[in-house]
């Protein structure tokens, strides 16, 4: 197991445990920095990169590129699934550009923001919009960074899978849907599940205003099945059509756009 979880101070009936959840970040740097104000430890399951925000198109590494024009036809394109349409606009804008060079520098100083408000200690894990070669830069010895692993907090397990799969937008930390499985696998039975995408139920999965599904993964609800989580913990859908249900003896729990709230979900025991 690697990492172990802060100690309360407390003891015997006294102890109790509270640790701040936050997912979707995008940006919100300075939500970020009070995330864990209270909390024994803050959770991030990751997206901190803000490449576009489709609330405010004029926030994030594209408009700062391109403009809020183009960030507004864009977002038009992709909210009516024309992909390849998206994709076109994309090539025409980008073209003469280095492309790695410029998205780098926006992510990197957004990282430098980020990365130095989390509070110690932070367990973190990466979104499909995260860059992980980017996070050792970054992360600073309060800030434990886990992918396919677990962690002792308080007493309870929990385990972190991150990134997303394939999808038609492409986003940096896509993986197949094998090596994702195989990551869930490694985790073994915990106590809480957290990842950035949902498991596989569609409740979870469909974005209201996007009007889409999002992909969730079905070895994430496999897992939950077999071995019984307390909390299964997710991002990833901004607007869900349910932010939580049970499966079996698991509450299942999407975390909340944090980007748009300013609030972490708590956990308290």
């Amino acid at each position: 197991m690697r990492g172990s979880g802060p100690d309360t101070g407390k003891t015997g009936a006294d102890r109790r445990t509270r640790v701040h959840v936050v997912s979707d970040v995008h940006g919100n740097t300075e939500a970020l920095a009070r995330a864990g104000d209270g909390a024994d430890a803050l959770l991030c399951l990751g997206d901190l990169v803000l490449f576009l925000d489709y609330a405010d198109h004029s926030r994030g590494i594209f408009p700062d590129l391109f403009g809020v024009e183009n960030a507004d036809r864009i977002v038009a394109l992709r909210t009516a699934r024309r992909f390849e349409e998206a994709r076109a606009l994309a090539r025409a804008l980008w073209e003469g550009r280095d492309r790695e060079a410029a998205i780098l520098e926006g992510v990197h100083k957004q990282y430098a923001e980020m990365f130095a408000v989390l509070p110690t200690p932070t367990y973190a894990t990466y979104g499909n919009v995260d860059v992980p070669a980017l996070w050792p830069e970054y992360a600073r010895p309060g800030t434990t960074v886990l992918d396919g692993e677990r962690v002792e907090i308080g007493g309870r397990v929990f385990g972190f899978v991150g990134g997303g799969l394939r999808t038609p937008m492409r986003t940096p930390y896509e993986i197949g849907d094998e090596e994702y499985a195989a990551k869930v696998e490694a985790l073994g039975p915990v106590d809480v599940l957290c990842s950035h995408i949902p498991p596989d139920v569609p409740e979870l999965t469909y974005d209201t205003v996007a009007r889409r599904f999002e992909r969730g993964s079905a070895a994430l609800l496999d897992a939950i099945h077999r071995t019984r989580p307390r909390y299964a913990l997710f991002g990833h859908v901004h607007q869900p059509l349910a932010r939580r249900m049970r499966i079996g003896v698991t509450e299942c729990v999407n975390v909340g756009h944090f980007a748009s709230t300013g609030r972490p979900w708590v956990l308290e025991w």
